[in-house]
């Protein structure tokens, strides 16, 4: 009896197992047919070619509608594993002008599932891509000898000049993770990597199309299946308008020549970018063509980063181009009035703290204090500001009351420009003070950040924002450098206004300070004969040399332009910002310079600032 119950166990056992092996298979049949495409993909592969239509790119102009990007054609040569046994392959690498190392190592990298998701040996791969029109006709010729090898038309991206290469971006082939992030694309596909490429990519793509081959039991094309019923066209990618005013580019990037820094121009009154010029730069004609990868390697490789979009990754110190957002701020808070005046006696004293000044009449009321850029003034209305205990009870509650006003106006977090990468910048808040001063820590403590130095870094953007808002007396509108998108509405993102917690009259008043500062003060270079500027420089303290920034707009009271020039270790903001914002003011207001103006950006081109090996 025991033996029975044993050998009855024991069937239960076979038998379970036997089940569950059958219900595994059902399952994975199930999945295979039903639930995954690869073996309906396979199979189809047998007795059908389904070769992609790639579509054409979307095209790009600037604000008036030159051409900066448009399409070539190229041609990709693509390989069906399962059909080329038996080529001629050293035959094959004479024609292509490849070597049968590299045939080899690209094998190898096609079979690899990791490099190459979505493998099979029975569907199109890549072997090589963007031939020219001439070494496709030569290989072309041969193609007969070579079965499993397919010649696909598509286009290659083409730049009509030398600049915009940080705005406009780059196409490169896709990679495992944009394979991973989005299903429409497949191994040898390409895809934008930077500037409005990337940030607008699924406009600029389109859709694919597809051309269905059939085959006979030897693999050979017969012609279109069911006569191309079932084809489908590409759809061509959507064209963009650019903001960006492509001669004020050109002459952004000629001021800024041998120098690191960066220039940014916005239209107030839309947030629409003019121009932004990061420096260095590079040329966006040497990231196209199979040339692609050792180029961007050769830029990576460079100290002086040319790869890096300073104009909205690059965090600074404002300088004293912040001390408008302070008189701002003390205005509204009530700490002071125009009539207020402060003291400055070569800068602010406050027992054995001094923070330096220039020479200039003291004291000073609010106006004169902005067209002089006293730091005096500024440092004396954060003291009174952070010690005032009738209006906050603490020196965190002022201090956060100071941040949401800078918030307000647009600084601390990204502004939501149209192109990745953009940074934050820093601005400071109580419990950032608490902990890193341990809780001790008053107005006097952080002074420096009246003056736009300490813990405060904006982006050049950023700066170039703050005069936008100015000029607006009291709001802005996300920046942006697409002005439209081909048969689409322009995001509200970019037609909302922002208003800051700051009443336009109090806007005014700095407006007049701006005003003081290029009739009389540290912008007199600025002034002109044609509209009336408005600005501020700005004088931002570094380890090294003094970084030279300067932030205005123009005309005074009908804005078409606010700028923002930021030039490292260039000294004093009069000595490089100030005419180089004057310069982009005129050429953009004007619609070209005077032969007087012309002569002063040949010699800013011309002039070379040393950062020695690499340094910054």
């Amino acid at each position: 009896m025991e033996n029975n119950r044993q050998y009855d166990n024991r069937r239960y056992v076979l038998g379970g197992a036997a089940v569950l092996i059958i219900i595994v298979y059902l399952i994975r049949l199930f999945t295979l047919q039903l639930m995954s495409d690869d073996f309906k993909r396979n199979a189809d592969s047998n007795a059908f070619l389904k070769r992609i239509q790639f579509p054409a790119r979307g095209v790009i102009s600037d604000r008036n509608g030159k051409l900066l990007v448009y399409n070539q054609p190229a041609y990709d040569i693509m390989i069906v594993m399962s059909e080329i046994a038996g080529i001629d392959t050293l035959d094959l690498c004479e024609s292509l002008g490849i070597t049968r190392d590299w045939f080899d190592r690209r094998m190898v990298e096609i079979k690899d599932r990791y490099r190459n998701p979505g493998y099979s040996s029975y569907t199109q791969q890549i072997f090589m891509s963007q031939l020219s029109a001439e070494e496709f006709s030569s290989f072309q010729e041969k193609l007969f000898r070579f079965p499993g090898f397919y010649i696909i038309k598509h286009s290659i991206r083409q730049y009509a000049t030398s600049n915009g290469a940080h705005i406009l971006g780059d196409v490169g082939e896709v990679g495992p993770a944009d394979i991973e992030a989005d299903d429409y694309y497949r191994s040898g596909d390409y895809i934008g990597k930077l500037g409005v490429e990337r940030s607008y990519e699924k406009q600029l793509r389109g859709e694919k199309g597809v051309e269905i081959l059939l085959r006979d039991a030897r693999g050979r094309i017969k012609g279109k299946y069911q006569d191309g019923k079932f084809d489908r066209a590409p759809i061509p990618g959507k064209n963009l308008t650019l903001s960006i005013d492509a001669e004020l580019q050109a002459l952004g990037e000629r001021l800024m020549k041998n120098k690191l820094g960066s220039i940014v121009a916005i239209e107030p009154s839309t947030g629409e970018v003019l121009c932004m010029v990061s420096s260095p730069t590079y040329d966006p004609r040497i990231m196209v063509g199979r040339q692609r990868g050792k180029n961007n390697q050769i830029l990576s490789a460079d100290p002086y980063k040319p790869l890096l979009n300073r104009a909205i990754m690059g965090q600074y110190p404002p300088g004293s181009t912040f001390k408008t957002s302070q008189a701002l701020t003390f205005l509204q808070e009530g700490i002071i009035t125009p009539e207020t005046s402060y003291s400055c006696s070569h800068g602010f004293h406050f027992g054995r703290l001094t923070v330096g000044c220039h020479g200039h009449p003291s004291p000073l009321p609010l106006i004169p204090a902005i067209g002089t850029s006293c730091n005096g003034y500024f440092c004396w209305g954060l003291y009174h500001m952070f010690g005032n205990r009738k209006k906050y009870p603490n020196v965190q509650t002022a201090m956060n009351t100071w941040r949401n006003y800078m918030v307000s106006m647009g600084f601390g977090y990204p502004l939501g420009i149209d192109l990745p990468g953009e940074k934050r910048g820093m601005i400071p808040n109580a419990e950032y003070y608490d902990k890193y001063l341990h809780g001790s820590w008053n107005g006097l403590t952080v002074i420096s950040i009246s003056i736009g130095q300490g813990e405060v870094n904006l982006t050049p953007l950023q700066i170039a924002n703050l005069g936008a808002t100015i000029a607006n007396r009291g709001y802005y509108i996300t920046p942006h450098v697409v002005k439209g998108v081909q048969g689409e509405k322009l995001d509200t993102t970019y037609t909302t206004k922002h208003y800051t917690m700051v009443s336009p009259e109090n806007y005014e008043i700095v407006v007049s300070g701006m005003r003081r500062a290029v009739e009389g003060g540290t912008c007199h270079s600025a002034n002109n004969p044609w509209y009336e500027v408005c600005g501020k420089t700005g004088t931002a303290q570094n380890r090294g040399h003094d970084h030279s920034v300067f932030m205005g707009f123009a005309p005074k009271d009908k804005p078409q332009i606010a700028v923002a020039v930021y030039v490292e270790n260039g000294g004093w903001g009069a000595t490089y910002g100030v005419p180089i914002g004057a310069l982009i003011m005129e050429k953009y207001i004007n619609g070209t310079l005077s032969p007087e103006s012309e002569a002063k950006a040949e010699a800013f081109e011309n002039r070379t600032i040393s950062y020695g090996s690499g340094q910054r």
